[in-house]
């Protein structure tokens, strides 16, 4: 990005991002240095924050709407898991040089787009220049019922482990958009190849499954880093033994063609992460409870494991035999070997 009429930053505030925050009036026209919220009182705000940098969640060059709503959306799935209901957010910018005005404009636009689907308004947040990768930090704020927030850490032995949508897509969107020439040795055609380079570039938070995970969820957390690293994670949370059946793990209609031609794709799709879809424990006395409610509003979740007494995570792969994979998922400190 190259100067040009982006203007000062007061100028940036007042016409790309205060019309972002017109529907929130704790936001003060986002002409004060902090922002106004009062909860309910029989409600608690629910917060998290994410970033997103440049060469690490994103390519330089995908589409300023893409970059934005990616950067709301990890954070309202953070909600989505919770069982909140999106609120408001703050927004910091770091631009490693001044930004386009028609950059902005698209970023703006992807904001907004973001925010209709999502139910969430611009509160606040800072711009600056520094250094280093453009870098998008979002801190969504959620409610819920006082006392209702569905942890990751309170599964029960016996939870029944649900996950929402599909899982790898988005993983394999990655391949397809660093090599579009890939999908023709996977068995993808054109569209089905545009389809996951959009589940990679625009994730879809399962805003209509939070309600539902109040009501039958023991614990929840979404999957950002892999799902055999994120379901690592809820069972060290939790004490307990983890199992997964890869017999029933939610693919799509693309990425089984893919894993019909490279099995070796299978390993990508559970440790791959940016799926951000939900997974959670549900008791199975309230197991077609949940699978009902939530098939109702248009959400798939499928039963693909379960929670026991003891430790560990154990994954079977599609041939009915223990898989052990050689990365489990995205982490940003690896341990030293």
């Amino acid at each position: 990005m190259q100067a040009d009429d982006a203007g000062g930053e007061d100028e940036l505030i007042e016409t790309t991002f205060a019309p972002l925050a017109s529907g929130f009036p704790g936001a003060l026209g986002l002409k004060d240095d902090c922002a106004v919220l009062t909860p309910a009182p029989d409600e608690d705000l629910v917060l998290t924050t994410d970033a997103v940098a440049s060469s690490v969640h994103f390519f330089a060059d995908d589409a300023p709407g893409d970059i934005a709503w990616k950067a709301l959306a990890v954070n309202v799935s953070d909600l989505t898991a919770k069982g909140a209901r999106p609120l408001a957010y703050l927004l910091s910018l770091s631009f490693p040089e001044r930004p386009e005005r028609a950059w902005l404009d698209l970023f703006a636009q992807g904001l907004g787009e973001a925010q209709a689907a999502f139910g969430i308004v611009l509160a606040g947040g800072d711009t600056d220049q520094r250094p280093g990768p453009l870098s998008v930090t979002v801190t969504a704020i959620g409610s819920v019922p006082k006392g209702r927030m569905v942890r990751r850490a309170t599964a029960q032995a016996g939870d029944l482990l649900f996950l929402s949508g599909t899982l790898g897509d988005s993983a394999l969107g990655l391949q397809l958009r660093q090599d579009p020439t890939r999908s023709a040795a996977m068995g993808i055609d054109e569209a089905e190849a545009r389809a996951l380079v959009e589940r990679y570039l625009r994730p879809q938070p399962r805003l209509a499954l939070a309600p539902h995970l109040l009501s039958f969820a023991h614990a929840a957390m979404d999957v950002s880093d892999g799902l055999l690293k994120d379901c690592g994670r809820m069972a060290r949370a939790a004490g307990l033994a983890a199992t997964l059946e890869g017999i029933q793990l939610p693919f799509s209609k693309s990425l089984r063609a893919a894993l019909a031609r490279r099995p070796e794709l299978f390993e990508t799709a559970v440790a791959g992460g940016d799926d951000y879809e939900v997974l959670a424990a549900v008791p199975p006395s309230d197991a077609d409870a949940f699978r009902a409610a939530a098939r109702a509003d248009n959400v798939a979740v499928t039963e693909i494991g379960r929670f026991a007494r003891g430790t560990g995570l154990t994954v079977i792969g599609l041939e009915g035999r223990p898989f052990v994979a050689a990365v489990t998922g995205w982490d940003h400190f690896p341990a030293k070997t």
